[in-house]
């Protein structure tokens, strides 16, 4: 017969081996934490801080030391939903805000504070508040980066001792009301026609200015040409003038023939079309003596000289 009792020993040996090798292996899996890239882990023995864990293998007391949830070290970024703010003009507008941040103490991060990503989101919207609340709409719309400095300035210094370093804060988009916005597009309309008008007078202001400096330039140059051209002319009928009395003089004319000269000059001036009344001179009837002196003179000497002789 079998030993009953021999049975139960072996049996109870072997359940006590597994017992054993199950208790070695949580042991073993429980001394033994690998922690990722990018990650630390807190470790607590006996209920308090112990060390906190860099990434990768890291050696633990088993049922002695815990590990807290692992902690995130990258820089991370959080988009906060849209909060209404009170600008200086009792004017409410809608903010949404991006925070960049990054846990630089794992253990800060774990003991200093319960939510940290719930603080710094309370913490942006008081903050945002605080700020925006000293400026009208206007400025508020338009000194973005000076809002984003100041914000992750407090954010940055208040979230130190929680083991966070805020890098940046942004805001996405400030909504004014609708009725603000349509009379902000009414204001900006009329502000590109007003700037259009006066562009466009501008442009007409130039233009004739320029069309009157051409015309003035026009006429100095016309002016200019006109007195070259006198005084061409004039050079030219004094060198012509010159030219004549030079001549004059070396064919030494006598009273006759410029007597002659007169006569003719005469019918010239009575042709101008501006001739309305004709005075005849007092050196005509001079002229006209030297004239007939001249053809009596030649009749004289044709008479002492007599008859030519006819031949037959």
């Amino acid at each position: 017969m079998v030993d009953v009792g021999a049975f139960i020993g072996q049996i109870f040996v072997i359940v006590l081996l597994v017992v054993l090798t199950i208790f070695v292996v949580v042991v073993i899996f429980r001394s033994i934490r690998i922690i990722p890239q990018a990650y630390t882990g807190v470790v607590e023995r006996l209920g308090r801080y112990q060390r906190t864990l860099s990434p990768g293998l890291n050696l633990l007391i088993p049922f002695v030391d815990r590990v807290r949830p692992l902690v995130d070290m990258r820089e991370q970024v959080v988009s906060f939903p849209p909060q209404p703010v009170i600008t200086e003009d009792n004017l409410v507008v809608s903010i949404d805000t991006v925070v960049y941040f990054q846990v630089t103490d794992a253990r800060a991060a774990t003991y200093e504070i319960a939510n940290y990503l719930s603080a710094v989101e309370q913490l942006t919207t008081t903050t945002l508040r605080n700020v925006v609340g000293g400026l009208n709409l206007e400025q508020a719309l338009t000194s973005r980066d000076n809002i984003n400095g100041q914000l992750r300035i407090v954010l940055d210094e208040a979230t130190g001792k929680w083991g966070l370093r805020v890098s940046r804060v942004e805001l996405k988009a400030i909504d004014p009301p609708v009725s603000i916005q349509d009379s902000m597009e009414k204001q900006m309309r009329a502000e590109r026609e007003r700037r259009a008008t006066i562009l466009t007078a501008e442009g007409s202001k130039q233009a004739q200015i320029l069309e009157a400096e051409g015309r003035r330039q026009g006429e100095i140059l016309r002016a200019e040409g006109d007195k070259q051209a006198a005084v061409l002319r004039a050079q030219g009928e004094a060198e012509a003038i010159e030219t004549v009395f030079e001549a004059i003089h070396r064919g030494n004319p006598d009273q006759k023939l410029l007597a002659y000269q007169y006569l003719q000059t005469l019918p010239k001036i009575a042709d101008s079309a501006s001739s309305k009344l004709w005075i005849i001179p007092s050196e005509f009837t001079e002229a006209l003596k030297g004239v007939s002196g001249a053809f009596g003179s030649k009749t004289t000497d044709a008479a002492a000289r007599g008859p030519r002789p006819t031949s037959l």
